[in-house]
Order: structure tokens, then C-alpha cells, then sequence
């Protein structure tokens, strides 16, 4: 009588099954709280596999973190609307992001959380991710600012710090809309769709920017060019 041989769970499968497990542990109990007899039982596994797999719980942590972070790179990618203006690639963009961070949550509050407050070396994966998006947004901005023909008047430094100042907006906005809950129109609580989440940073970033392009500047005396606030009289704009 032939030997029936049980089907082996490929690698990659088990692999994806012990790191959606370590996801939803680690966003959930935090990196010091979470166990790896917890993650091998959610996951369906042994423990000795875990570690046979990814070696370590730093390990097993930073592949999280990795898998993460190109899953959220990779959405907002894919949202961006090709061959559109430089606003419209930027709203399909964010609205993307938003989208993608809501429909993950653990993902994210591992990103956004957990790994930024654990030091080295996790809080470098985030770090990269952070850059690949503030390259892509200091891109747009360039792009804008050539639409309107200003694109000499701001500096790639200025450009640049834009671009990071408004990722690390749409960050803390994602925090935000992941906690707060409104009603529904049957007194259900609902989040803050993407959709609404996008148009709020548009709102607050791409009408500022918009002024600023069209070499609207704020500067502490106002656009009367008055006197600061006491102590800083005759401070340069924060833009000059």
C-alpha cells in the first residue's frame, strides 16, 4: 500500500501566514509585548519554524517592517494618476495613501508606531519609506512649480522641505482618520473615507502652495510688511 504523503505548505505561503500573524501581533501588544509563541500559534505553526524561517524576533520584526513599507510605497504608486497634472497626481496619490493606511490599519500603526520608536534598525526602514515618498511629492512640486512658470523662484532646497513637511502632515492626518469615527447616516460610526481624508490635505497644502506659486508669500510683519511679533522684528519670511 502506497505511503499517502501530506501536501507541503510552500514556503513563501508559510512564510506570508507567519508575517500577516507577527502584523496583527506586533500593531496590537507593541514589539516588547509581543511573543513568538503567540505569533507561531495565530500563524499556525510551530515556534521552531518561526525561527527556522526568520531567525529572531529583531528578524521577523524588520521583515514586517520591509513588507510593510513596500506595500504602502506600492499603493501609492499605483494610485497616481500617469500623464496627469502635477495636482492631480498628487490628490490620486494621497488618496492612495489613505486609502491603503485605512484599509491596513496594523500595517500601519507597525510603520507609524511600533518602528519608529524602537530605534535602530527599524527606525531606518521607515526612514527609507519616508524618502521614497518625499522624493516623489518633491518631484510634483517641481513639476507645479514649472506649470506656473516659478519654477526658478523656488529653490530645491524650499521645494524639498515642502515636500517632507507635507508627507509628515499626511502621516499624522492618516493617525487621525484611523482613530477618530463619525455617524453614519443610520447613527453608525464610520471613519473619514479616503476620499475626504485626501481632499483635506489638498485643501491644506495645495491652495498654500498654490499662493506660493503665484509669489504670495507670508512673511511676520503680514503683507503690509509691518512690524513681528516683539523679538523678532525684521526677521526674513520663513520662505525668503
Amino acid at each position: 500500500m502506497e505511503a499517502v504523503k501530506s501536501k507541503r505548505v510552500p514556503r513563501a505561503v508559510r512564510e506570508r501566514q507567519m508575517l500577516d500573524a507577527a502584523v496583527l501581533t506586533f500593531a496590537r501588544r507593541g514589539y516588547r509585548a509581543a511573543s513568538m509563541d503567540e505569533i507561531a500559534e495565530m500563524a499556525g505553526v510551530s515556534k521552531p519554524l518561526v525561527y527556522l524561517y526568520l531567525h529572531s524576533k529583531e528578524e521577523l520584526f524588520s521583515a514586517v517592517i520591509r513588507r510593510e513599507r513596500a506595500a504602502l510605497v506600492a499603493a501609492v504608486a499605483a494610485a497616481v494618476e500617469p500623464g496627469a497634472t502635477a495636482d492631480r497626481q498628487l490628490w490620486s496619490g494621497l488618496w492612495g495613501f489613505f486609502a491603503h493606511t485605512a484599509q491596513n490599519p496594523d500595517g500601519w500603526a507597525v510603520l507609524h508606531q511600533q518602528a519608529r520608536t524602537h530605534g535602530e534598525p527599524f527606525a531606518r526602514e521607515v526612514a527609507v519609506m519616508r524618502a521614497e515618498i518625499a522624493a516623489f511629492v518633491t518631484d510634483l512640486i517641481g513639476m507645479a512649480a514649472k506649470e506656473a512658470g516659478c519654477a526658478g523662484e523656488l529653490a530645491e532646497r524650499e521645494v524639498a522641505g515642502l515636500a517632507h513637511a507635507l508627507v509628515g502632515a499626511a502621516e499624522s492626518l492618516a493617525e487621525w482618520v484611523n482613530i477618530r469615527t463619525d455617524e453614519g447616516p443610520s447613527g453608525e460610526r464610520v471613519h473619514p473615507s479616503a476620499k475626504d481624508a485626501a481632499a483635506t490635505m489638498m485643501n491644506f497644502a495645495w491652495t498654500g502652495l498654490g499662493h506660493l506659486m503665484g509669489s504670495e508669500r507670508w512673511t511676520p510683519g503680514g503683507t503690509s510688511g509691518g512690524e513681528g511679533p516683539p523679538g523678532v522684528a525684521g526677521v526674513p519670511g520663513i520662505l525668503d
